[in-house]
This record gives structure tokens, C-alpha cells and sequence, in this order.
């Protein structure tokens, strides 16, 4: 799989722009601030539908500007792909697929598989635990699309839970007879057990798919100095370890049940997948708070060298983007990382400096300027 070529319109900085991409090694070289990660950014957003920078869509579009929108030409299996995307601030986006209207935007995603590591990458190590679920539900997207669907059922049950919990809440502080009516209360506790079952199904397969793919990159990182590990950690107790859908969703019911009264005193759900942590281990010590500089970089990037891994070893072929990497490495860790990455059907390498890219992965080169992205001969 690779891309073909970008067309921005009103995106970031880029009033249009277009690029015509290659097969293998592909550097954008260019000074800080003019755009290259806007570039990247656009890729990742076809690939996910949503940004690695910013939690809202508001910032993608141009200042002055009503929409952006992308266009993305895939190439996969030797046959070629249009995807589009508009981008519309507080509306729902829109979507073709080979110039044909999607009954919804996330009809889209699997047509680009994309990996993508950034210096805000840092936060999935020393970041809250909502960065490392991200992470994880990303990567299970990526690998099974489907799962997008599951997730947003998850997330809209788990707000209209919330706001009914958050209007008992205030009912009780301001003296309500009743706290409110949580008379659906239970409706709601069996959608979040049916889909928080599906989706915690699926992230305990992905990490155990993903565990022995984070401690090879690590250690290929590292040049061997430390041992790196994952483990899921949900916020209900489990008999036993198990995906079986059933037996979660028994698990999370009688977990809502046990915490009702918090719940209602506190106004919020407590348990289940929004609660829950991936838990990061550097030897026998967690990684967030004692991991140095550079270990925390090293783990960060094995995360994303590890779903990397396990895409192409489920026969997906994705694109691989390292946004800004080589200037935060020394030369040790850049020539193992080129070393890592230097078989990947695409690669897209961003830097400031083109003496910081291993002279292995320096192939094809444009230059970013102000709006504009030139191939360089």
C-alpha cells in the first residue's frame, strides 16, 4: 500500500496544494513551522479521522476558510483509490470513495492503513492513561475498521449515561426529593455492558497480539539496554482472564452494579473501557515517572514499530510516517531505526535538517516552503 498523491484545499496552512508521492523512502525537508507535519497530519486524518495534534477539527481548516478538504489517492494491490474527506467545523464530515458519496465518513477508514509516530508521541508514555487507550483504539481501527463503529456506540452510550448521572447529581445538591430520574439508569447500564464488552474484547486480543511485537522493537531500539513490556488493566475484576464477550459483559454489569452509589454521588460512570489503563513496564519499574528522556522516547517509538509489526504481519502492508524523529535520536539510534524501517513499502520522513536522515532511507526528497511542496532533483 502507498500513497499516490495529496491534495489539500483550505487544510492548515495550505490554501491547495498538491504532491505527487513514490513507493519507498520519501523525505520532506523543510524549516520549522512551514508545514511540513500539516502534511502528515492530513494522511493520518484519512487514515483515522482524526488528528495526532489537536482534539478538535476546528484548528485543520484554513483561518477565513469554511472547510477543508483532502484528497487522497491510495494505491493498494496495484489498483488505485480516491479517498476524499470535507471537513466542516461543528458538522458532520463528509466523504467520497472513488469519487462516490459514503453514507458516512468512517465508511472510509481501512482504505489508507497508516502508522504514525510524532514528538506528541511522548504523552502515550508519560502522558494520562486516555493517550494509551487512544493508542490501543486506533490500532485495533486500523487493524479491524469495524471496530470504529464500536467505539463510537461505546462513547455515545457512556455520555448519555453520564449526563443522566450528572443531572441526578446536581438534583441532589440542590435539594431534588429524588436526585433526579434515573429511571433509565438501567437501559443504559446494559448498551455500555454490550458494547463496553465488545470493545474490551477486542483490546485485550490486540495486547496480547501486540506484547511480543513491543519487546522486539524496544529491544532494536535500545541496542538491547532494557526490557519493555504492556499489560491491560481493566477497571473491573475478572474471575479469570478471558475475551469472551459474554462473560465481560456479565462482568461489567455486576461491576455497575456494585458502584451505583458512587456513581450517583459522584456523577459520573466508573467502570468500564473509558476507565481502563495500559499499563507500560521498563524492567521492573513502571515507565511513566522513571523512565529517562530517552528510554521514554525509545518506548514511545517501539509502540508504534510494534503495531507496525503486527499490521504486516496480519498480510497489511501499512504506510509508515516518522514526523521529526531523527533529530531527537543520537547516530546510534538512527541508523537502528533505519535499519527497522528501511523495508517498508512507504515511508514519509519529515525533518529540518537533511544531514539528520540516515543516508539508507534518503530517497525520493521534496522541499516544503511556505504553502508549497517542491520535488527536489
Amino acid at each position: 500500500m502507498y500513497v499516490h498523491r495529496l491534495e489539500l484545499v483550505d487544510f492548515r496552512s495550505y490554501e491547495r496544494v498538491a504532491v505527487d508521492l513514490q513507493p519507498g523512502a520519501n523525505v520532506l525537508i523543510g524549516a520549522n513551522g512551514v508545514g511540513k507535519t500539516n502534511l502528515v497530519e492530513a494522511l493520518g486524518y484519512v487514515a483515522t479521522l482524526d488528528s495526532h495534534r489537536v482534539a478538535t477539527d476546528a484548528p485543520l481548516v484554513r483561518m477565513g476558510a469554511a472547510s477543508a478538504v483532502i484528497r487522497c489517492a491510495v494505491v493498494h494491490d496495484g489498483r488505485e483509490l480516491l479517498v476524499e474527506l470535507e471537513i466542516v467545523p461543528g458538522r458532520a464530515n463528509r466523504a467520497r470513495l472513488g469519487r462516490s458519496p459514503a453514507r458516512r465518513a468512517r465508511d472510509v477508514l481501512g482504505a489508507l492503513r497508516l502508522v504514525l509516530f510524532a514528538p506528541e508521541d511522548l504523552e502515550l508514555v508519560r502522558g494520562d492513561p486516555a493517550e494509551r487507550r487512544r493508542y490501543l483504539d486506533d490500532l485495533l481501527v486500523n487493524r479491524q475498521p469495524r471496530y470504529a463503529g464500536v467505539r463510537a456506540d461505546y462513547e455515545r452510550v457512556v455520555k448519555q449515561r453520564n449526563a443522566l448521572l450528572r443531572t441526578a447529581y446536581l438534583a441532589r445538591k440542590t435539594g431534588g426529593s429524588r436526585g433526579g430520574d434515573l429511571g433509565t439508569l438501567a437501559v443504559w447500564d446494559t448498551h455500555l455492558a454490550q458494547h463496553g464488552a465488545e470493545l474490551l474484547a477486542g483490546r485485550l486480543e490486540l495486547v496480547a497480539a501486540l506484547t511480543p511485537h513491543v519487546a522486539k522493537a524496544y529491544d532494536a531500539v535500545a541496542a538491547g539496554r532494557g526490557a519493555a513490556s504492556i499489560a491491560y488493566r481493566p477497571s473491573i475484576e475478572l474471575a479469570e482472564p478471558t475475551t469472551d464477550r459474554a462473560a465481560l459483559a456479565e462482568a461489567l454489569t455486576a461491576a455497575l452494579a456494585a458502584s451505583r452509589s458512587a456513581e450517583i454521588e459522584r456523577g459520573t460512570t466508573l467502570v468500564g473501557p473509558h476507565r481502563d489503563e495500559l499499563a507500560l513496564t521498563l524492567g521492573p519499574l513502571p515507565a511513566k515517572g522513571y523512565a529517562s528522556h530517552g528510554e521514554s522516547w525509545s518506548f514511545a517509538l517501539a509502540l508504534r514499530l510494534a503495531g507496525y509489526d503486527l499490521l504486516r504481519a496480519d498480510g497489511i502492508e501499512p504506510v509508515l510516517v516518522l514526523d521529526d524523529v531523527f533529530a531527537e535520536l543520537d547516530t546510534g539510534r538512527r541508523d537502528r531505526l533505519a535499519e527497522l524501517v528501511g523495508g517498508a513499502s512507504q515511508l514519509l520522513v519529515t525533518c529540518a535538517v537533511d544531514d539528520d536522515v540516515p543516508a539508507a532511507l534518503r530517497g525520493t526528497r521534496y522541499q516544503v516552503c511556505e504553502g508549497t511542496v517542491r520535488r527536489v532533483e
